[in-house]
């Protein structure tokens, strides 16, 4: 099987036939290839496009918010567990871009309210986060996103399927 080539025409070693979790083992299928670049893609998105949990994305939504959110809706806005949550929002914390407050009205309930600090690392990020979305597409045409927006929706929810 020939090397993959990027857009530019230069070969992508981790796009090669050989597996390099395997030496030695067959060419991988074309499964095994689309699973490693959409791996490639997550990885990318996580540490260079913002990623949808953890700092920043935290600190974006709370700032698109209006700078303040209860604990409880940003933890089932991003899918966490409450612990996991409490963690992630101590070190913002500890960091001196969050506030956490008790609701006077409700002692049970949190309320996570951005800083001046917190306020100026969400706007750098959602500055970053609109460079980086209007060029990491810009290589495809209108119709091409387009495509590719539908084939990943069809992954998506065949993937969902097989996992209920």
């Amino acid at each position: 099987m020939d090397a993959i080539p990027d857009t530019s025409g230069a070969t992508r070693p981790e796009a090669t036939g050989q597996d390099s979790a395997c030496p030695g083992m067959p060419d991988p299928t074309r499964a095994d290839l689309i699973i490693r670049n959409l791996g490639f893609c997550g990885h990318y998105l996580h540490f260079h496009g913002g990623g949808r949990s953890g700092r920043e994305p935290i600190l974006c939504l709370l700032h698109c918010m209006g700078g303040q959110m209860s604990q409880q809706a940003l933890g089932a806005r991003f899918e966490l567990k409450p612990g996991s949550l409490s963690e992630i929002l101590a070190k913002i914390e500890a960091s001196g871009l969050i506030e956490r407050t008790r609701d006077p009205h409700d002692r049970r309930q949190l309320f996570v309210h951005l800083t001046k600090d917190g306020e100026r690392e969400a706007l750098q990020a959602l500055k970053a986060r609109e460079a980086f979305r209007s060029k990491a597409f810009s290589n495809l045409t209108d119709e091409e996103q387009e495509t590719l927006l539908m084939l990943l929706g069809k992954v998506r929810n065949r993937w969902e399927e097989l996992n209920a």
